[in-house]
């Protein structure tokens, strides 16, 4: 392999590296994935939360509830309390099994009308309010990672290509960081 073809893959490793390094990062801050309920098929992390978000174990330190609140017009306390039940209800009964992921979809419904019924909402504004609450937390995410990447190129620990790759990683799911 020539030095240059060596040098470039070294670096784009580093930047892919860089690029996970943020990735769990960012997913350490985000709001937390769902976990399945007892009677799903595949099972989830047992330190993830079930409101739909990904983040800190426990879950979203009360953002998503007032939100939800806010968008929902109800109670954050009810809201909090609802989610916390949901929670609680669903907890993962086994550690996950490598490689099998949760339906997120069928984690998202189950939120959805576990939440709606609990604040008396209609189970669709519960589920526009989720969508908009997440695609809002990726959306900040995404401006993270690139502000990152933007002064990482400025300060020439990166290219900008390598920044546009890492950028393309994470929008494809290859590494995390935000994309969906």
């Amino acid at each position: 392999m020539s030095r240059t073809k060596r040098i470039t893959l070294g670096i784009t490793a580093g930047a892919l590296a860089l690029g996970a390094g943020l990735g769990v990062t960012g997913m350490a801050s985000a709001a937390t994935t769902p976990s399945p309920s007892a009677t799903s098929s595949t099972s989830a992390d047992s330190s993830a939360s079930t409101d739909g978000f990904r983040g800190h174990k426990g879950g979203d330190r009360g953002h998503v509830a007032a939100d939800l609140a806010s968008k929902l017009g109800v109670d954050e306390a009810k809201v909090t309390e609802a989610i916390r039940a949901f929670r609680e209800a669903n907890k993962p009964t086994a550690a996950p099994t490598e490689g099998a992921k949760p339906d997120r979809t069928a984690q998202d419904a189950a939120m959805a009308k576990s939440l709606a019924t609990a604040l008396g909402v209609g189970e669709s504004k519960v589920t526009a309010a989720l969508t908009e609450i997440r695609a809002a937390g990726q959306a900040e995410r995404a401006a993270a990672l690139k502000t990152k990447l933007d002064t990482a190129v400025k300060d020439g620990t990166l290219t900008q290509a390598e920044a546009d790759a890492v950028t393309k990683a994470v929008e494809k799911g290859v590494i995390g960081g935000g994309g969906h």
